[in-house]
């Protein structure tokens, strides 16, 4: 029962910092307006906030390894919540950027790793479900204030919905963080379902860094991040293209329909996938899921002069994405052990903020290039399906290889031991 409290307490933290990339919409125009900024470079204010989320986070990992998740999470609350009421009083672009952005991605990277570092070691036996539920809370969470936030926008301003929702965010974060507690020790509650048995391994950060299994997956999440960031960073400018702008769906704008159905299926895949994958495996998983962004983004490529397919395939495109919030974090630790689980998940995040770049500017400077959105789409077509054969053809051996050697090492009789290549050493614990 108290892994589920825990469970239900991470999910709140997560809800609770998701308005910040997640509502940033509806922010755009009122700020430009109220501070005389063109909206690119606005739009930096967006970018730092995701860098600095995922680019900080090994470093915010090993602080929450180190002082626990209450106290880091409570500190992390609290900076996300402030950020808003400081942006609020910001008069100039530069200010929100050091408010809203840089404050703001400090706050929501402490939240964000240390919950997934805190399921993946209360729930060794259902990571992946466990990973999902509380990552759809950060890819739905924004749903619960999308409509709030713009109510107050209406009524009064957007410095009062900051201010408001700042103080609100900070107070329920903090609350919900005072009830986090480790495990009283690691591993408790049995092993995962998986394809073969994971040894109790505990890899540290700087010893995981230093094996070929950690920068395949690094290789593998940039990709599959990339792909998605590419739909989520230009979708507006690709429909706008393919002549779906100002289309009708049953008598709705095609663009917000399609953006609706997005979130929620965004959402939907991170508790399914990771359910699926704690039954048949990670690497099984990933192949399907992979592979079916990839055949989604071909036929919505091949199809986008339909206005219902359009939609429909976006959902799908998402549906066969987000799950990389699950999959990845539970693998990971699957192969690294529990010890230094939010540290070594920190290393991997930064994947995130190298598909940021890939899937933003740098699709866009090839769409700029080629005066096409197709070689764009090719690109990441072909990412998926790389990423769905890895997973099966290198990922799964490699993995299967190391946690053999590593069983092997353990049946001896020193308590620290060397790991496989002697790269380091684990512990029996």
């Amino acid at each position: 029962m108290q892994r589920w409290v825990q469970l239900i307490l991470g999910l709140v933290c997560m809800i609770v910092i998701s308005s910040p990339q997640y509502v940033w919409a509806l922010f755009t125009q009122p700020l430009s307006a109220a501070l005389g900024s063109s909206l690119p470079r606005l739009q930096i204010t967006f970018s730092i906030l995701i860098v600095v989320q995922t680019f900080l986070s090994p470093f915010q990992g090993v602080l929450v390894d180190r002082f626990g998740p209450r106290a880091l999470l409570s500190i992390g609350s609290v900076i996300a919540g402030l950020s808003w009421v400081l942006a609020a009083q910001a008069s100039n672009v530069f200010a929100l950027y050091l408010t809203y952005g840089l404050l703001g991605g400090i706050g929501t990277g402490i939240v964000y790793v240390g919950v997934i570092g805190h399921m993946v070691q209360w729930f060794p036996d259902t990571r992946g479900l466990a990973t999902g539920l509380v990552a759809a809370g950060y890819g739905m969470g924004a749903l619960l204030t999308t409509f709030p936030i713009a109510a107050v926008m209406r009524e009064s301003s957007l410095q009062d919905a900051l201010v408001r929702f700042g103080v609100a965010f900070a107070l329920v974060g903090f609350a919900a963080a005072q009830g986090l507690r480790p495990p009283s020790h690691l591993g408790r509650f049995g092993s995962a379902r998986r394809d073969f048995a994971a040894p109790a391994i505990d890899v540290s950060p700087h010893v995981m860094l230093g094996t070929p299994i950690f920068w395949l997956m690094f290789a593998m999440m940039t990709m599959m991040s990339t792909t998605g960031l590419m739909v989520t960073s230009q979708m507006g400018a690709f429909t706008r293209d393919f002549g779906m702008a100002d289309a009708l769906l049953f008598g709705v704008p095609l663009l917000p329909l399609a953006l609706s159905l997005d979130r929620i299926t965004n959402g939907a895949t991170r508790p399914f996938f990771g359910w699926v994958s704690d039954r048949i495996g990670r690497e099984h998983t990933m192949l399907i899921a992979f592979g079916l962004e990839g055949t989604a983004m071909t036929l919505w490529l091949l199809t986008r002069d339909n206005p219902l397919l359009f939609v429909l395939m976006s959902g799908l495109v998402f549906f066969g994405w987000g799950e990389i919030f699950s999959l990845f974090p539970s693998t990971l630790t699957d192969t690294f052990g529990t010890k230094h689980a939010t540290a070594n998940y920190g290393c991997l995040y930064m994947a995130q903020g190298v598909g940021s770049v890939l899937g933003g500017p740098i699709a866009a400077l090839l769409h700029q290039s080629t005066g096409s959105w197709t070689p764009v789409f090719a690109v990441i077509i072909t990412m998926d399906f790389v990423t769905a054969a890895l997973a099966i053809l290198a990922l799964k051996p490699m993995r299967r290889r190391w946690l053999q050697e590593s069983q092997a090492a353990l049946s001896g009789t020193s308590n620290d031991r060397l790991l496989p290549d002697g790269i380091g050493t684990i512990s029996s614990g």
